[in-house]
């Protein structure tokens, strides 16, 4: 079995103190992308030469004595829609050219301070609204568990890339279930931070995006939050600083907690007794740690707020996002951006205040009715490749279950700003991973962590690895 599935922050000792060199990790990397991606396509651009080379600028620091950063070393892939300079940033939309592009966004920064080695770009759903990992200009990511299956959406690559092996960690973002959509499906954790709690030069979508990671262990979900969760004077605002390092909170003392439980959807969609199956055996596993779960009807956004949300909001950030051709977009891009041209400014204003309105009383319960919430990930099991994209080009207007199955329990995390996790507590009578998810009060991402990190010895999802990419 590949050390690729170990921890990331375990490999960086490693790398600090000898007994492994970063030229080894990339050179593994390398080899397992060569071996495992034609079948899952993850990964859609390559720095292979430059990675290992930047691995040898590593393995001289170390043999030097330099001070190391915390990931020192470490490879990690870069989601397609996130700009390094020198690389492309094609949106994953054949209507953007590849062209090198001139700076870094903020996140891909943090990275490097943190010691990471940027290796690849991992694949994603044009411009990101949509809940599986699939474009005309790379193609179709699949599920290392079931290569029929999706990975889900819209971080499907960086998923597959984590769960297949060839990273230990990767880059993520998370619009409405992003990171969490993509971690259920692939049995890893994907932590949503707080809004704000990862700095942005441009926090779109009404800062409903954030930034962070997908990955097998809690230790790292918990480092790499350290690393990207900086005060950062340039930019519009920044999340409270936490009382001590997220990476101290794994394994610390947790205090009992009222678990507000939830397994009827949101929006009135039909769930998957699977997803249901995975929030029922997570709340279990809290009782018998000493918490208490109780049934609860939390108030969520109106339907207005919602659709004002999707059809107002998302819809002008695409007509804004910067294509080079229009016209080569995805039909289902298309037909949002045309929407956008029919909307003015005072429609959009009210639409956000809606949103800001109605998140007061939102967030309001958590501490009051309850301290976190328990819901599923998603309503549905991963679904087949090629059917949730082709449904959104075919017929825009129409019902598109499984995507609203799919973001059922997730969006609102964004609008409202509240940290969630997924975690991989359950699979399928098929083999396919389900996770449940746990919803944060504000800026509590230490508080999941301590929740994660409680429950990862009892569910043993870090030794569960796909039997073709082990």
């Amino acid at each position: 079995m590949t050390f690729l599935h170990e921890s990331a922050t375990a490999l960086a000792r490693r790398i600090a103190t000898g007994d492994l060199s970063s030229t080894e990790v990339v050179t593994e990397a390398v080899a397992r992308m060569d071996r495992i991606d034609p079948a899952l396509n993850a990964i859609v651009w390559r720095n292979d030469d430059d990675a290992l080379a930047q691995a040898k600028r590593a393995d001289a620091a170390v043999a030097a004595g330099d001070d190391l950063a915390p990931f020192h070393g470490i490879p990690i892939p870069i989601k397609e829609l996130t700009w390094v300079a020198g690389q492309p940033g094609t949106f994953g939309s054949l209507g953007v050219d590849d062209a090198p592009r001139p700076h870094s966004d903020r996140v891909a920064e943090l990275f490097q301070e943190g010691g990471f080695i940027l290796h690849g770009r991992s694949n994603s759903p044009e411009a990101g609204p949509m809940s599986v990992t699939e474009n005309r200009r790379f193609g179709v990511t699949r599920n290392p568990w079931n290569t029929a299956h999706s990975p889900a959406g819209s971080s499907g690559g960086a998923a597959a890339a984590v769960a297949g092996g060839m990273a230990a960690v990767a880059h993520a973002t998370d619009g409405g279930g992003s990171i969490r959509m993509p971690a259920s499906a692939t049995g890893l954790i994907g932590l949503k931070p707080s809004r704000g709690r990862v700095p942005t030069r441009m926090p779109m979508w009404e800062h409903s995006i954030v930034d962070g990671v997908i990955a097998r262990h809690v230790e790292d979900v918990a480092g790499t939050l350290d690393v990207l969760a900086v005060r950062d004077p340039h930019v519009a605002y920044t999340a409270p600083a936490p009382d001590r390092p997220f990476a101290a909170e794994v394994g610390a003392p947790l205090a009992p907690l009222r678990v507000g439980l939830v397994t009827d959807s949101f929006n009135g969609l039909p769930v998957d007794p699977e997803c249901t199956a995975a929030a029922k055996s997570l709340a279990s596993a809290l009782e018998h740690l000493g918490h208490e779960v109780v049934p609860v009807r939390p108030r969520l956004y109106s339907l207005e707020a919602i659709q004002g949300f999707l059809d107002v909001v998302v819809n002008a950030w695409l007509w804004a996002t910067p294509y080079d051709d229009p016209e080569l977009a995805e039909p289902y891009i298309r037909a949002r951006r045309e929407r956008a041209r029919g909307i003015h400014a005072g429609e959009y204003a009210i639409a956000v205040t809606r949103l800001y309105a109605e998140t007061g009383p939102l967030v309001a319960q958590w501490g009051r009715d309850f301290d976190v919430l328990l819901t599923p990930t998603m309503a549905t099991t991963p679904p087949l490749v090629g059917t949730v994209l082709d449904e959104a080009n075919r017929d825009f207007d129409g019902a598109r279950v499984t995507e609203s199955q799919m973001v059922a329990y997730t969006a609102f995390c964004n609008i409202a700003g509240l940290p969630a996790v997924s975690l991989p507590v359950h699979a399928s009578a098929a083999g396919l991973p389900v996770g449940a998810q746990i919803v944060g009060r504000p800026f509590g991402e230490a508080e999941l962590i301590r929740i994660a990190s409680a429950v990862e010895p009892a569910f043993g999802w870090t030794t569960r690895i796909p039997a073709d990419v082990r």
